[in-house]
C-alpha cells in the first residue's frame, strides 16, 4: 500500500511540474495572434484590452469621414465596431521587389482577435468576394481591391480573422497552417522566434523588425517630415509598457558598437533640434495637448549600449486619457 502511494505521489508531482512548466511557457511565448504570422520583414503587436480598461476609448464614437464609405458599408454590415469589439492585432509586413506595384513597397498580413458575429461576417465577405478557396478545413475569401491587389480573408475561429494582401495565397495558407499547431509556444516566424525574447514583459505594443518599412522614402526613414539618421533597412525592437504611466522604448540594432555610437549621436543632435525649433514656434503650451507634447519631448533619452542606440520616454497616464477623451474632429458620414 505505501508503495504505491509513493507511485501515485510521484505521477501526481510529475504532472504538477508538467503543467507548470507549460505555464511558464505559454507566459514566455508571443501572444497567439504573433505566433500565426507568416514570414515577413517586420512584426507589430497590439493589445487594446488594457488600453480599453485605462482610458475608455470606446465610449467615444469614431466620426468617419465621407470618403470612408467601404469601411461604413463594414460596420453596417457586419455589425463590428472596431473600438468595441477589437481586442488585439499582429500585422506582419512585407517588402515588395517592385515598390511600384500594385501593393507599394509593403504589404500586409494581419490577425485579428475580438468579438464578432460569425453568421453576419460570413454572409458580408461571400457577397463581396469574386471567389472562393477551401484550405485547411477553412474558407479563404478572395476580394479585389480598388487598386489592383487581391485580399484575401479567412476565419480561423470564433474570436479570429485572418487577412492578407500579398499577390500569391502562400501566406494566408501560412496562416492556417500555423493555426493548426498554435497551441505550441514555439510555433511562429523565424523573426518572432530571433527577437520577441527583446520584447519587454507585459508590453501592450511591441515591433520587431525593419520597422522603417512603412516609413521608407527614396531610401531613408522618414516619420513627420524628418529623415532619421539611421539606415533605412535598420532593425528595431521597439514597445509600449502601460503601468502607472506609458513607457516607450525603441531600439536600433547596428551591425556594430561604433555604428551604434554614430546613430546615438546623430538621434540626440536631430532630437535637440526638434526641441529647438518646437520652443522657438509655441514657448508656452497653450493645451493639454501642447503640455502632453511637451512632457513627452522632455521626458526622451537617448543612449548607446553596446551594439545598440537606445530611445525611452514617458507619457502620463492623465495625458493618454486626455488624447482618449478628446473627440475627433465632426465629419459628415455618407447616407446609405
Amino acid at each position: 500500500m505505501r508503495k504505491r502511494t509513493r507511485y501515485t505521489l510521484l505521477a501526481a508531482l510529475i504532472i504538477l511540474c508538467a503543467l507548470a512548466a507549460m505555464v511558464y511557457l505559454r507566459q514566455k511565448a508571443p501572444p497567439e495572434a504573433a505566433r500565426l504570422l507568416p514570414e515577413s520583414d517586420a512584426i507589430f503587436y497590439l493589445n487594446l484590452r488594457p488600453v480599453r480598461a485605462a482610458t475608455h476609448f470606446d465610449r467615444n464614437p469614431v466620426t468617419l469621414a465621407p470618403s470612408a464609405v467601404a469601411y461604413q458599408q463594414f460596420i453596417d454590415a457586419t455589425g463590428i465596431n472596431p473600438e468595441r469589439d477589437l481586442d488585439a492585432v499582429a500585422i506582419a509586413l512585407h517588402a515588395m521587389p517592385n515598390p511600384n506595384g500594385p501593393n507599394g513597397p509593403v504589404a500586409f498580413s494581419i490577425v485579428w482577435q475580438g468579438h464578432f458575429d460569425r453568421t453576419r461576417l460570413t454572409q458580408y465577405l461571400a457577397s463581396i468576394a469574386t471567389s472562393q478557396e477551401n484550405y485547411a478545413d477553412r474558407t479563404i475569401y478572395s476580394i479585389p481591391s480598388p487598386e489592383g491587389y487581391m485580399d484575401r480573408v479567412a476565419l480561423l475561429g470564433y474570436d479570429t480573422i485572418a487577412f492578407t494582401n500579398m499577390p500569391t495565397p502562400e501566406q494566408i495558407h501560412s496562416i492556417l497552417d500555423r493555426h493548426r499547431a498554435a497551441a505550441s509556444p514555439f510555433s511562429g516566424s523565424s523573426l518572432l522566434g530571433a527577437r520577441y525574447r527583446d520584447v519587454p514583459a507585459f508590453s501592450i505594443a511591441w515591433a520587431v523588425g525593419r520597422i522603417g518599412l512603412p516609413f521608407v522614402e527614396d531610401g531613408k526613414i522618414n516619420i513627420l517630415g524628418l529623415d532619421l539618421p539611421v539606415p533605412a533597412d535598420s532593425t528595431f525592437v521597439a514597445s509600449l509598457r502601460y503601468t502607472t504611466a506609458l513607457h516607450l522604448r525603441i531600439e536600433q540594432i547596428a551591425p556594430s558598437e561604433a555604428q551604434a555610437a554614430d546613430a546615438t549621436h546623430a538621434l540626440t543632435h536631430l532630437l535637440a533640434l526638434v526641441s529647438y525649433i518646437r520652443q522657438a514656434q509655441q514657448p508656452t503650451p497653450r493645451t493639454p495637448s501642447d503640455v502632453a507634447l511637451r512632457d513627452f519631448m522632455q521626458s526622451i533619452e537617448i543612449e548607446q549600449h553596446k551594439d545598440r542606440a537606445i530611445l525611452t520616454a514617458t507619457v502620463p497616464t492623465d495625458a493618454l486619457k486626455h488624447l482618449a477623451d478628446t473627440p475627433p474632429p465632426a465629419s459628415p458620414v455618407t447616407p446609405h
